[in-house]
């Protein structure tokens, strides 16, 4: 599996397990990344962070940091 970080701009993925620990974890999940949510990453900035997702019909940026915990499945 990969991360979410590592999903090239423009595809879509699958989250499959969010990673992480306490008020991060909850943080992410909070904002609609959980698991078996179709994301398709939109853009990444020049030096990576942060990343712009397209999910559940809005825009989400989260910081590379966080995307690195997220594991997918690419679609």
């Amino acid at each position: 599996m990969m991360t979410l970080k590592d999903v090239p701009v423009g595809e879509f993925a699958l989250i499959k397990k969010v990673g992480g620990k306490g008020a991060t974890k909850r943080r992410i999940m909070e904002m609609g990344v959980t698991r078996g949510t179709e994301v398709m990453v939109r853009k990444k900035a020049p030096l990576g962070d942060p990343l712009q997702l397209s999910l559940r019909g809005f825009e989400l940026t989260i910081r590379k940091a966080d995307a690195e915990k997220i594991l997918v499945e690419e679609r």
